[in-house]
């Protein structure tokens, strides 16, 4: 399979969970992984791995992307090693699971840091060259959080709101530039991430039958690539849950309130 031949995909968050997913995926497609994570070592390690099973050689970069000095100088170091960026997934993100009244205010601005304002940074970014070039595509890592707030996940679903509203505004904007922009709005899945998110466990077990997996999300989301569209949810049958939410907000907290608490 070699339809992403030739292809500078830029991954954030790579070392782990969906990003590391991302980028065998990417690599699996013929098209060169960047890979993007704080944790430098790790990305060493994994492209080595990806290296040996794909014959494809990822490339790997240290950078916070809460730090808005640190990605201006990677993703103008990755451009001037590598050439121009054809894809950016926007990946890196975490999330924590508290009631309201119970969260630490530094939790909710560092969720803010990462999830919002770093997506926001890599997409600046990159969007000169890709304007320039009349030519792109940036795909903003969601969750179902972003349309589907629940309890105990106020600040969680609230940057993935943001997100949303960001990534849909910015679509409009690029639409006479020729650059493309995706959303992909997973459901629970099975990764580290509810190791920090859910610390009592209680959310993971509630739904664990419904969870995906990173590398199902990856595959479809390597997918949009080679053809674009506006938006994925996954699963499928869970947006239309999110979408029944948004039509009878008060009737769907009211019947599903209890399932909804589990966290």
């Amino acid at each position: 399979m070699n339809k992403l031949q030739g292809l500078n995909v830029v991954i954030t968050g790579a070392s782990s969970g969906i990003g590391e997913q991302l980028s065998y995926e990417v690599a699996k497609r013929g098209g060169t992984p960047i890979m993007l994570a704080r944790s430098y070592d790790k990305l060493v390690d994994l492209a080595d791995q990806i290296e040996k099973e794909t014959d494809v050689k990822p490339i790997v970069y240290r950078v916070d992307v809460a730090e808005e000095e640190s990605v201006k100088g990677v993703f103008a170091k990755v451009e001037k090693e590598n050439g121009p960026i054809d894809v950016l997934i926007n990946n890196a993100g975490f999330g924590v699971f508290e009631p309201a009244h119970e969260s630490s205010l530094g939790d909710v601005k560092l969720m803010f840091n990462v999830n919002v304002f770093g997506a926001i940074g890599c997409t600046q970014a990159v969007l000169p060259s890709m304007m320039n070039r009349k030519k792109g595509h940036i795909i903003f890592v969601a969750s179902q959080a972003g349309k589907l707030a629940t309890p105990k996940s106020s600040a969680y679903s609230a940057t993935k709101h943001a997100v949303l509203g960001y990534a849909n505004s910015l679509r409009m904007e690029m639409q006479e530039e020729s650059i493309y922009v995706s959303v992909v709005n997973p459901g629970p899945v099975k990764t580290q991430f509810f190791d920090l998110a859910d610390r009592t466990g209680d959310y993971k077990k509630s739904v664990a039958r419904f969870m995906i997996t990173a590398e199902e999300v990856a595959k479809k989301t390597v997918n949009l690539i080679e053809k674009p569209k506006r938006e994925l949810n996954l699963p499928a049958w869970m947006n239309v849950g999110t979408k029944f939410y948004q039509v009878f907000p008060s009737l769907v907290e009211k019947i599903a309130g209890n399932q909804l608490r589990k966290k």
